[in-house]
């Protein structure tokens, strides 16, 4: 497992919503000594000179070898965090994505390898078991009450 730190710099990123029953499709998030500690929606970095939308189209076929098709205007979030001690910044485009009919329509899960060679799972998750006591936390931190506000018509 690769250890991982964010850089000292301002990340771009494009991160790709996907429900399936109402549980959204989120990748697990590790700690040095390999636990879970969270779970994120599928995305990554924007490209120099790459669209925020040709971004997320690039990461999930990169990622799971699938076409997304991209569904309305995105969410925007700064997320200023601190994993394993190093502090990080991300701007965010948060977007919902639609895959095409039957991807992993009979998987629980979906197994990929990060761009390092790191395996990664993903799995859906209800929003209610995540950030709560004894669950995963949902990442970016406070990405759940920008949702839970977009489904109830709020602004993001």
């Amino acid at each position: 497992m690769t250890t991982w730190r964010p850089r000292a710099h301002i990340r771009v990123v494009a991160i790709g919503l996907h429900w399936r029953d109402g549980r959204l499709l989120a990748a697990e998030v590790r700690d040095d000594a390999g636990r879970i500690k969270g779970v994120r929606p599928l995305g990554g970095e924007i490209e120099f000179g790459e669209s925020w939308r040709a971004a997320l189209v690039r990461e999930f076929n990169e990622e799971l070898g699938i076409e997304v098709i991209l569904k309305g205007q995105p969410l925007m979030l700064e997320n200023i965090f601190v994993h394993e001690g190093a502090t990080g910044h991300e701007v965010m485009f948060i977007s919902e994505v639609e895959f095409p009919d039957a991807a992993f329509s009979d998987q629980e899960r979906i197994d990929f390898r990060e761009d390092s060679g790191d395996p990664i799972v993903a799995r859906w998750f209800d929003l209610a078991d995540l950030d709560v006591d004894g669950a995963p936390s949902l990442f970016p931190t406070g990405l759940k009450d920008l949702l839970l506000g977009a489904a109830k018509g709020g602004t993001a």
